[in-house]
């Protein structure tokens, strides 16, 4: 007897895309960094993405792993970087500067061009998902390269949000069209 293991992907998609909606939200001052940030980051993104990792290399797929796995650990490292240098029992740790993190987002921009290319056998909206997250991080490079200026954090706030709600739209398709047995919304 078999069991039917679930499709995971689509938890994945939601902690990766309702987090990276909501911080380029605060990128384009809808409201400050604060610890609903932080919260999401270490949990639905953090967290569910790295649960959603093993439970692909449960599966067998190797690019579920290491993407949902790998981005899980983005966001944990992410807020780790931002709030390490604030906690007093780590007093000394600066926190890191423009060029760190511009290298920070560039080394990330590398890794998602790469895990691209595993995308064209799938959906198109896959491929859509990672090409706006290798425009996304190679924005915030620049972002951090240039010193963070206002509107240029205001615009690579609103393609984190294309990003991001193209992530959302896909887990949604992926469980509607599950649970329906057939095509509600396109993916491609």
């Amino acid at each position: 007897m078999s069991a039917k293991i679930a499709n995971a992907a689509p938890l994945g998609l939601f902690g990766f895309g309702l987090t990276t909606v909501l911080l380029n939200l605060y990128s384009v001052s809808l409201f400050p960094m604060d610890t609903l940030i932080y919260a999401l980051g270490i949990v639905y993104g953090g967290l569910a993405q790295v649960i959603v990792g093993i439970m692909e290399y449960k599966k067998g797929n190797t690019f579920g792993t290491v993407t949902f796995s790998s981005f899980g650990l983005f966001w944990w490292s992410l807020v780790g970087l931002l709030l390490l240098p604030k906690l007093a029992i780590f007093n000394g740790l600066t926190a890191p500067t423009n060029i760190a993190m511009a290298a920070f987002f560039f080394m990330w921009g590398l890794f998602t061009f790469a895990m691209f290319f595993g995308t064209l056998k799938a959906n198109r909206v896959l491929r859509f998902v990672f090409a706006s997250l290798f425009v996304l991080f190679f924005l915030l490079a620049i972002k951090e390269f240039m010193g963070n200026p206002v509107w240029f954090t205001q615009i690579v706030g609103i393609e984190g949000i294309i990003c991001g709600v193209s992530a959302l739209y896909l887990g949604t398709a992926e469980v509607l069209n599950e649970t329906y047995q057939k095509i509600v919304l396109p993916i491609g």
